[in-house]
């Protein structure tokens, strides 16, 4: 069964990533992690994202494009990147979740990728 990972970082820990002193501990958990994660043969694929203020957020009102800058919603953790999974089930995805480097300072969701469209 496939399921995504999606990774909340808080800012702090996104501030890491270009950070001299930081980046090189930030970088070498996630590679630690991914690589653990590849070797296991339980990743379909992923990507890490671009901060949050890069982001454009797109809604239409009444018919009306409203483009806006960054992320929607204001909160305190941002989406930090996300990974696909084909484990057996929601445990196995649980248990990879818990190792991720954002987990103690961010949180990771855990979500069933709906299964393809029955072919007509």
């Amino acid at each position: 069964m496939h399921y995504v990972l999606l990774y909340k970082e808080t800012a702090a820990e996104v501030g890491k990533r270009a950070d001299p002193a930081e980046a090189d501990a930030y970088w070498g958990g996630w590679n630690a992690y991914m690589g653990a994660m590849a070797q296991a043969g339980v990743m379909v694929g992923g990507n890490g994202l671009q901060p949050p203020e890069t982001g454009t957020t797109l809604s239409i009102v009444d018919g009306v494009r409203h483009v806006h800058d960054g992320p929607f919603a204001d909160s305190k953790e941002a989406l930090g990147g996300y990974v696909v999974l084909d484990v057996a089930d929601l445990d196995a995805a649980l248990e990879w979740a818990a190792r991720a480097p954002c987990v103690s300072a961010g949180s990771v969701e855990i979500r069933p990728v709906l299964p393809p469209p029955p072919q007509s």
